[in-house]
């Protein structure tokens, strides 16, 4: 009978994140040898990746990495907090994360496809997706351009990494309100910096939905373009991040401490996980 103990058992699931059934099985096969049985996961595990395709991806991480002119934001998904908590993936999320700043990818295709050694991203994570027993793919990448950056990653649980990730690319100088426009995204989620990057169509939907809702309250026909413009501006505040109100004080828009701050937002990027 191969000799190990609840201990190996242990090591081997921090090593890997791998199920406890799955990890005393492979000890079992290689003689409690630890190193002999990641290799017997890992061979195991490579032939599951085909079977995990369909599985859905709603744990996993944020992380974001600084550059000369542009700061890259990531988002690598797994299927239980289990494995996103575990050293390897968040080990493997880094390795990631180097791999698509250096290429300067700017979503998860390019991402994927970027080098990380003699191997791509994307075949990188099927490897350790081997190991870890679970689905895992690079799900976003967003590059963001600017002079400095703020990067904000913040935790919904002290037992989980980043699960929400902010870059803010600007111009100036102060560093600590910068950070906490970037709080402020994390926070308010706006999808849009300024009302021009707003699409025509979804400016002309929501006019449609706001003057039908404005006849359907019985509005006198002579109000309607101030109560429809005064309800499209309610709706840049919601979405447009220059038009929210200011997280930390609701009485200034952002745009008013930035400008105050001497600071100039040249781009964003806000990444939840799972969502």
């Amino acid at each position: 009978m191969a000799s190990f103990t609840a201990a190996d058992v242990k090591t081997l699931r921090d090593r890997l994140g791998a199920g406890m059934l799955d990890s005393k099985n492979a000890l079992v096969e290689a003689d409690g040898d630890i190193e002999k049985a990641i290799e017997i996961l890992r061979v195991k595990g490579l032939k599951g990746v085909a079977k995990r395709e369909g599985r859905t991806t709603t744990a996993g991480l944020v992380a974001a990495k600084e550059g000369a002119g542009s700061a890259t934001l990531i988002e690598l998904a797994s299927e239980t907090d289990f494995v996103a908590k575990n050293e390897r993936f968040i080990d493997l999320a880094d390795r990631v994360l180097e791999a698509v700043a250096a290429a300067g990818a700017s979503n998860a295709e390019e991402g994927n496809a970027a080098a990380a050694g003699s191997q791509t991203v994307g075949e990188l994570i099927n490897d350790e997706a081997a190991l870890l027993g679970e689905k895992v793919e690079l799900r976003r990448v967003a590059k963001v351009p600017g002079e400095k950056f703020a990067i904000y990653l913040h935790k919904t649980s002290k037992d989980l990494p980043p699960q929400v990730g902010v870059v803010v690319g600007y111009t100036g100088d102060d560093a600590e309100t910068a950070r906490s426009i970037a709080q402020h995204i994390a926070f308010a989620d706006p999808r849009y910096l300024t009302r021009d990057e707003v699409p025509a169509d979804v400016v002309e939907r929501e006019r449609e939905i706001v003057t039908e809702t404005a006849k359907n309250e019985g509005k006198p026909e002579a109000a309607l373009p101030k109560i429809i413009e005064g309800r499209l501006t309610g709706f840049f505040k919601e979405i447009v991040l220059l038009d929210q109100p200011y997280a930390k004080d609701n009485k200034l828009t952002v745009t008013k401490v930035v400008q105050d701050a001497g600071l100039t937002i040249q781009g964003f990027a806000r990444i939840k996980v799972g969502v």
